[in-house]
Parts: structure tokens; sequence; C-alpha cells
């Protein structure tokens, strides 16, 4: 018998951090998986700055360049750091605050029906190995709980707010990542 990697929508392999940017999902629904990238201050690796940004704790004195983030509400479901460890900051039950004005297949507010993960990173580098291999696990456990999502619902930022969003970004290697899903 498997044991129960899923709590109430909490991945119980993440490390937990509980965002207060989320609310509830209006039909329940989760059937689109978005890939973003974040880094704070901008291509700088290793900070605590994103999860102070995902939990309301951000000083933004802190960086010249995180003057635009102040008062701002912002979540995602799971992030990715470099050396692969995966937080989870909202349970996937619930609506995380990540795709902002959106729309995927003609139906707007991607954010009601979707996960968002985070990969620290930037459009200008590559991501790390680890990353991919945790990505690539964590995708094929959310398929496996959210039968939703399925390979064709699995999108970059870009892909559903098109002219506003970059990421992943054209160093997110899309063809290695939805291999190695087929190959599980």
């Amino acid at each position: 018998m498997a044991k129960n990697e899923w709590q109430q929508g909490w991945f119980l392999a993440a490390q937990r951090c509980e965002s207060p940017f989320f609310n509830t999902r209006p039909h329940g629904e989760v059937s689109l998986l978005v890939i973003h990238n974040i880094s704070l201050p901008a291509g700088c690796f290793g900070t605590p700055y994103i999860e102070d940004l995902f939990l309301g704790k951000l000083d933004c004195a802190a960086d010249p360049s995180f003057a635009d983030l102040k008062g701002l509400e912002v979540s995602a479901h799971f992030l990715i750091r470099r050396d692969g460890a995966v937080l989870q900051f909202v349970s996937c039950d619930q609506r995380a605050w990540h795709a902002g004005l959106s729309s995927f297949e003609g139906r707007s507010g991607c954010n009601d029906f979707s996960i968002g993960i985070e990969l620290e990173g930037t459009d200008e580098v590559d991501f790390e190995p680890v990353q991919y291999g945790r990505l690539t696990e964590l995708t094929s456990k959310l398929m496996r709980h959210y039968p939703g999502i399925s390979r064709d619902r699995i999108v970059g930022h870009s892909d559903i707010a098109p002219g506003r969003k970059t990421d992943p970004g054209p160093h997110f290697d899309w063809h290695s990542y939805l291999a190695s899903l087929a190959e599980l």
C-alpha cells in the first residue's frame, strides 16, 4: 500500500511555509499547471526574499529593486530552489495568486483552476538539473493526485499571459521536461 503523500492539498514531502495570500477556488477545480521563474533581487539566487515575498514579510528597503513590490500580495503553490529544495506556500486545494491577468483556452482567471510552480531562476540562465528532477517528480505526483492536469495542460506563465510575462523563459528546456514526464 502506497503511503499518503498529500494532506488537504499539502504535499507532505515539501517544506510547508503558509502564505496568507490565497483564497477559495470558486469551483474547486484543479486542471492546469503553470511554470514560472523568480529571483529576488533579479538574477540573485539563494536569498530569503522569495519566501519573504510570498509570506508577506518582504523588507522593501532591503534592495532598491523591491520598491515596486511594496504592498504586493502574491503567492505560488510551490517554489523549487536551485539546490532542489521544494517549498509549498498554499494548499493545492486553494487558489494561490500567481497568474494575475491570464487566459487559457479562452477561459480567463487561471488562478481559479491552476497550480503555480515557481523555479528559482531567470529568463537569462539555465535551470539546474536538480530543479528539473524535482519538477518532474512533483509534476508526476500532481498529475496523479489531480487528474485534471494532463501533459497538454502544463504551460508557462508566458503562455497564459502573453505580452505581459516571459517566464519560465528561453532557458527552460520544455522538450526534456515533457520527455521526462513521458518516461514515468
